[in-house]
């Protein structure tokens, strides 16, 4: 049997997909696992198909066709270095290994410098689109050397997701590029899902929309700006019933959501390089306090009382219009923030990252892909070096359009007790963005009376120097 072209460590769900993805489009793949069980398996399951399973690392590797281009799907963390020890006495100068996992991206950037000075190529490559995108089309995020994206190139881009704007790939950056951008993409995510779940609340706390007709309202909104795979999901997800109870089976799963890390890194990362992602962070801190079911069970009793859910208003048609631009005016906000961190990781690790290029590989394939990714691609055509995307004359005049809707929909919830956050987080952060001035004044001053920080004066210029004043015996 000829040389496989492409190896794959690891066949849990997303590197068996992945592999059947790489080999349906033309290349022999070589698959190792740590259970050899599992190796037997997918071969028997896939005969007829060029697949080598291999039990040892010394007959994966001489499977292989050179240089070796190697993909890792396995838990991020130890596992990738034990493997990577593991692996490398069979490896020759030239190869390229590639982590797909979700790893830190400072783990990344230290395992590219220590191999790259052996001789070989690392990327560290997001991958985005659970089991359905691996199996038939991923957003994919390397990030590594110009040799290894030669390398890999061929391979990632007949696999990836196609959109209208091409296939759901690029060369991210050097180093820890891809899986940075691959973490802010999950806090993204984490920013988007949350605003869903707040629209969602609104509505059934607000106005009593049962199942059926949330699905229908998501329905009508997947065919608007808001098009997108998490409302197009959401509203299938209204839709299904539980077969034990009838009921509509949303309403019988547990209100404790999970994470895995990455949303936790955006926002360690933002507090790092000073980048303000209150919406993200409102959703991280939303499931961090959906984990205490328990004790907030036992507060619900203590702290009862209170604002009590009522009918919106009369009018069922505004207030379903309110929550809908409330939701799109957020989503805004959670992008801008995302991109706007993913430009200050560029800067701050000379990544050189094209902005336009990853909303382009957003727009098929990943969890976020969504129609308002086109809008995005033209904000940095338009400007290349755009700070934030609520400066671009497309999101500035639509957010404005959305801002009376957004306003009542937040007062709303607020005045019924129905927790937005990160809504409410959304729209303090346009506010605050917007506002000329800020109350931080006051804060300066605190400083320097308590600590002597010092401050400088508003009307001697921008470069003015700063001063300390004592302040205890100014009056």
């Amino acid at each position: 049997m000829a040389q496989a072209q492409f190896g794959m460590i690891g066949l849990g769900v997303m590197g068996e997909n992945l592999a059947l993805n790489i080999e349906e489009h033309g290349f022999p793949v070589a698959v190792w696992n740590l259970e050899p069980a599992k190796v037997d398996e997918f071969v028997t399951k896939n005969r007829g198909k060029k697949v080598t399973g291999t039990k040892t690392f010394a007959d994966f590797t001489k499977a292989l066709e050179r240089p070796r281009r190697i993909m890792m799907m396995i838990k991020a963390g130890s596992p990738v270095d034990e493997t990577i020890e593991k692996i490398m006495p069979y490896l020759e100068k030239g190869d390229v290994i590639i982590d797909g996992g979700n790893s830190w991206f400072k783990d990344t950037q230290e395992r590219t410098k220590r191999l790259e000075a052996k001789g070989f190529h690392f990327v560290g490559s997001g991958v985005s689109g659970g089991e359905d995108g691996a199996r038939h089309g991923p957003s994919l995020m390397p990030g590594g050397s110009n040799e290894s994206w030669q390398a890999i190139q061929p391979v990632f881009e007949p696999i990836a997701a196609k959109s209208d704007s091409g296939p759901c790939v690029t060369h991210v950056g050097p180093d820890g590029a891809g899986h940075y951008v691959k973490m802010v993409h999950n806090g993204i995510e984490y920013g988007d899902m949350q605003l869903i779940a707040e629209a969602y609340e609104m509505l059934r706390k607000g106005i009593g929309a049962n199942a059926g007709e949330l699905a229908d309202i998501f329905d009508q909104w997947n065919r608007g700006p808001l098009e997108s795979f998490l409302i197009e999901i959401t509203a299938h997800i209204f839709r299904v019933t539980d077969p034990e109870s009838g009921a509509p089976l949303v309403e019988k799963v547990l209100d404790k959501a999970g994470q895995k890390g990455t949303g936790k890194w955006t926002a360690q990362v933002a507090l790092d390089l000073a980048v303000a992602i209150p919406t993200i962070a409102a959703a991280i801190d939303a499931r961090v306090l959906s984990s205490m079911k328990e004790e907030r069970m036992r507060a619900s009793k203590v702290l009862s009382g209170g604002p009590r859910s009522s009918a919106a208003t009369s009018d069922r048609k505004q207030f379903i219009a309110d929550v809908q631009e409330a939701l799109y005016a957020s989503k805004i906000c959670s992008y801008a923030q995302g991109m706007a961190l993913i430009q200050a990781g560029s800067a701050e690790w000379k990544w050189n990252i094209e902005m336009r290029e990853m909303a382009r590989i957003w727009k098929a394939g990943c969890i976020i892909r969504a129609k308002f990714l086109d809008s995005i691609m033209r904000a940095y055509e338009e400007k290349r070096d755009l700070p934030n995307l609520l400066l671009a004359k497309e999101f500035s005049a639509r957010v404005k359009q959305s801002e009376a809707a957004w306003r009542r929909a937040v007062s709303f919830a607020q005045s019924n007790g129905i927790p937005v956050p990160s809504m409410s987080a959304s729209l303090a952060y346009f506010d605050a963005y917007r506002s000329a001035e800020l109350p931080q004044n006051l804060t300066q001053a605190q400083r320097d009376y308590f600590g002597a920080h010092t401050y400088q004066r508003n009307d001697k210029g921008a470069d003015a120097p700063f001063v300390h004043t004592d302040w205890a015996r100014m009056v």
